[in-house]
């Protein structure tokens, strides 16, 4: 039999919080070893992160059942736009970007946040030069709908670039030609394009027109330095991973999570 003080230092290191990600197939996710780390740096107790690698959204409905004790979400890759509809409640940020990366489940309600708009926003801000008046995106994703919103939110003008042209907004990569690439200084990479384990890849975007005018921003951070920032480099422009965006983005999934 143990005794009343044994039994509360054992049922005091219980995990009674859990977090995690969804998305798939969550390899080499960022969130899962920062939140570890943060929770073994601050002493927080009582809580874990895990990863739910689920291979298709249909599966989201039978996890939140099957983990009640789950208090807070990240989406990421394929699922930040499908995520959505199962939200009760969605910010306005996530009905104008048509994408959530951060969900808050409380008493089985779910509300839907984009914190990746936070994210990147504060991390580009201090790199802005006056000549960075128009941006293209690359890619037309979840992640691609967040960098969009920002940007509308710096008056900074922007067209998507996708291998097929879409609508009137989106481009395709053959169009880029050397006007384009002068007037349009801020490139933005929101596709897996060099992501790893395919760090051999690159958007194809005429990297011979680019200068020092140019910053090109990565959302990759792993590896540190892609194909896409390495050729912008040894064309004289700024550079810039995702690596602080998603420091920035996790620390206000984190707020939400625990804010009343």
């Amino acid at each position: 039999m143990i005794s009343p003080q044994q039994a509360f230092h054992h049922y005091s290191f219980i995990i009674m919080n859990y977090y995690g990600i969804i998305g798939y197939p969550l390899m080499q996710s960022f969130s899962p070893a920062y939140f570890k780390q943060k929770f073994a740096d601050e002493k927080i107790i009582d809580t874990d992160y895990l990863s739910f690698p689920i291979t298709k959204i249909e599966q989201f409905t039978t996890l939140i059942k099957d983990n009640p004790q789950l208090k807070g979400l990240n989406v990421t890759i394929p699922y930040k736009e499908s995520i959505v509809p199962y939200a009760n409640t969605i910010t306005d940020v996530v009905r104008i970007c048509g994408a959530a990366n951060c969900l808050k489940i409380e008493q089985e309600s779910i509300t839907a946040y984009n914190t990746d708009v936070i994210g990147f926003e504060k991390s580009l801000k201090p790199l802005l030069q006056t000549q960075h008046t128009h941006a293209l995106i690359l890619g037309t994703g979840g992640a691609a709908k967040g960098v969009a919103y920002v940007l509308n939110q710096l008056n900074i003008n922007f067209l998507f670039v996708s291998r097929t042209k879409k609508n009137a907004a989106t481009i395709a990569y053959e169009e880029l030609d050397e006007k384009i690439m002068e007037l349009y200084t801020l490139v933005i990479n929101a596709s897996p394009s060099g992501m790893f384990p395919h760090i051999d890849k690159c958007p194809p975007i005429p990297y011979a027109f680019l200068n020092s005018r140019h910053l090109l921003y990565d959302l990759i951070y792993n590896p540190p330095e892609t194909i896409f920032l390495q050729k912008g480099k040894q064309m004289g422009a700024a550079i810039k991973n995702g690596y602080e965006m998603l420091v920035l983005q996790a620390e206000a999934s984190w707020d939400i999570w625990n804010s009343k």
